[in-house]
């Protein structure tokens, strides 16, 4: 493992070159990493389109973007609420007539902390069913048109899968049992993340080249993450959290995702982020990824359990 391939400063957006012609789908937008990165595509000549649950919410964040980037920037977005699988498809449809190339698409919406468990209109326990069923979703109705541009997808998961239970609790999904704000954001983490190197896996074994998958994470980043869905408490430490230096700013939180979006020979067997005291801020490269993230008989189960959820069946 490299940490520091790109010298002491780490990555930084300054080795992205001209993106004109290149087009770039991103989840969650309209605050924190997303919208960072999304600036940071568009100042570089990228197009991106937008995948945003509230549609004011997405048109305030293009109308910042066009007063800092200027009204030329090619800019648009799509509703889209990660939590309904039936959203996803209508997004997926709709990208799918009205956006011929897909160089990245960049898994970054999240939520986290909900501190009571609650189900999505599907059944699923909300954390999984956004971080990790909506996003597998996701990836697996644009992988055709990605597959034709070359693309690449990038999920952005979080240091979060180093805790928990570090495995994926089969027996009960949604943690009826035992629901814990912290485990069950753990567990969906971990499943976001163990399935990039199994689609890597079967992409490898179908003899697919074209599409290149990545893992990474933003450390600890001064986003609106727990303040949309963590308890009071929760909110209040991070609040805390936030004022100290060992929190980043969500511009360097978004350099991991940039990074495996445009980075030119990146190993696909990395996990990137902050390579700082527990992974938490620093220069952006190559982060130690624990084994059980690559458990390759749990990846392959969950992998099977997660088709049979979403009803979304892979061709390979």
């Amino acid at each position: 493992m490299n940490t520091n391939k790109f010298g002491k400063k780490g990555w930084t957006p300054d080795r992205i070159e001209n993106l004109n012609g290149k087009t770039y789908v991103i989840t969650g937008t309209t605050s924190g990493t997303g919208f960072e990165a999304a600036k940071i595509l568009l100042s570089k000549g990228a197009k991106v389109v937008m995948l945003n649950r509230n549609p004011k919410k997405s048109a305030d964040t293009i109308a910042i973007l066009k007063q800092e980037l200027g009204n030329t920037i090619d800019v648009s977005s799509i509703r889209m609420d990660l939590a309904e699988q039936a959203s996803v498809k209508n997004a997926s449809e709709e990208v799918l007539k009205t956006v011929p190339q897909i160089d990245a698409l960049i898994c970054n919406a999240a939520i986290a902390q909900v501190p009571k468990q609650t189900l999505t209109v599907d059944g699923f326990e909300s954390q999984l069913g956004v971080n990790h069923y909506g996003n597998f979703l996701l990836q697996g109705l644009f992988y055709s048109r990605i597959e034709e541009s070359k693309g690449r997808i990038v999920v952005v998961g979080s240091m979060g899968y180093n805790l928990g239970i570090k495995s994926i609790q089969f027996s009960d999904m949604n943690w009826d049992k035992n629901y814990s704000p912290n485990g069950v954001y753990s567990q969906s983490k971990l499943a976001q993340i163990m399935c990039v190197y199994e689609l890597q896996k079967r992409l490898k074994k179908a003899g697919k080249t074209n599409v290149k998958v990545y893992a990474c994470h933003p450390g600890a980043s001064r986003t609106s993450l727990i303040k949309t869905s963590g308890s009071l408490m929760t909110r209040f430490i991070w609040q805390l959290m936030k004022l100290s230096p060992f929190v980043q700013s969500s511009e360097k939180g978004a350099y991991p995702q940039l990074m495996c979006a445009t980075e030119q020979n990146l190993d696909q067997d990395g996990f990137y982020g902050p390579t700082g005291r527990n992974y938490w801020t620093g220069p952006v490269g190559e982060c130690k990824l624990e084994p059980h993230a690559k458990d390759k008989v749990v990846a392959t189960k969950l992998w099977t359990v997660s088709e049979k959820a979403t009803g979304f069946k892979w061709n390979f």
